[in-house]
């Protein structure tokens, strides 16, 4: 039987990506090439309903056991096996199914500052021609409705955030010394330090991995007409895409997507407006995740926080 030793299991937009990269040069681990199988979130197969490209997403889940221990079948003799899904944290449910069939697995988290990882994720659905709403903000009220209508768990921008609760829950199914929390910030300062912290988590060398490929951030996509028109292609697109093969999607999508990245812009930051307005819906949350974590975060709870990346 072919079962993950260690999960990367949060957060979106968060440095996941860029970890699981860093991860599978090491010789002593092995991460499939299916990144985020989605195994644990569901105990069959998934919706088949939701928002703009939610089909086709749920399509890629690899929700069958048989097929997902097959993506550990290649790993090397006495390499420990692993793969990131960064919505298990947020995912409650997936708690218990992780810990009914690997309790000893270890957990890695990746976090980031609730506001920013907020407004990094509209910005890179915005970015994918899926988000409609140009403003963050509003974007951000929009998401109860789109929540209660089925919409992935990529649209709820501000329930991702929600660390201390989600932790705690985890907590309730893990020991506290089978979680490593790491910093999203941490992982972009000093990517060989932050790696070297998951190795010896794992309990395998350091030293195999001193920088992490560039992060996966789409352009900064421009609110014009021309763009707007592009958006609605791929919106509609992604409401029957789910009937045709990936190699199709690909085909249709590719080049609406070149178009839409033809600029090369820096994605907007986070304004002090924004931030003032978003930040009391986490406050609490922040303040929970210390208490539950033992670690502080209240550069969090700062106003004055200010984030030097998009």
């Amino acid at each position: 039987m072919a079962l993950p030793d260690f999960l990367v299991a949060g957060v979106p937009k968060a440095g996941t990506s860029a970890l699981h990269a860093a991860l599978v040069r090491h010789p002593q681990l092995f991460l499939p090439d299916v990144k985020e199988p989605k195994f644990f979130l569901s105990d069959g197969p998934p919706p088949t309903s939701g928002g703009p490209g939610d089909r086709q997403t749920y399509q890629e889940h690899v929700w069958r056991r048989e097929e997902y221990e097959a993506l550990f079948d290649p790993a090397p003799a006495g390499a420990l096996r692993g793969e990131a899904t960064p919505f298990y944290l947020y995912d409650l449910e997936s708690h218990k199914r992780i810990q009914r069939l690997i309790p000893k697995a270890k957990i890695i988290l990746l976090l980031r500052d609730p506001v920013d990882r907020a407004h990094s994720n509209w910005s890179h659905l915005w970015g994918a021609g899926l988000e409609s709403e140009a403003d963050f903000e509003k974007a951000v009220a929009l998401e109860p409705a789109r929540t209660a209508a089925g919409w992935a768990d990529f649209w709820h921008y501000t329930a991702l955030g929600r660390y201390g609760s989600q932790l705690r829950h985890l907590l309730k199914y893990f020991p506290r010394e089978q979680v490593l929390l790491l910093r999203y910030k941490d992982l972009r300062d000093d990517p060989g330090g932050t790696v070297d912290r998951v190795c010896e988590f794992l309990g395998v060398a350091t030293g195999h991995v001193g920088e992490i490929p560039p992060e996966n951030v789409r352009r900064y996509v421009a609110d014009t007409r021309f763009n707007a028109g592009v958006r609605f292609l791929l919106r509609n697109g992604g409401k029957i895409g789910h009937h045709f093969p990936v190699p199709v999607r690909h085909a249709f999508s590719g080049p609406l997507l070149t178009l839409l990245h033809r600029q090369h812009g820096r994605r907007p930051k986070v304004t002090p407006e924004q931030r003032a307005a978003l930040l009391p819906r986490f406050v609490e949350e922040i303040e929970l995740l210390q208490e539950v974590s033992g670690e502080s975060y209240a550069d969090w709870l700062s106003l004055d926080h200010a984030s030097n990346y998009h």
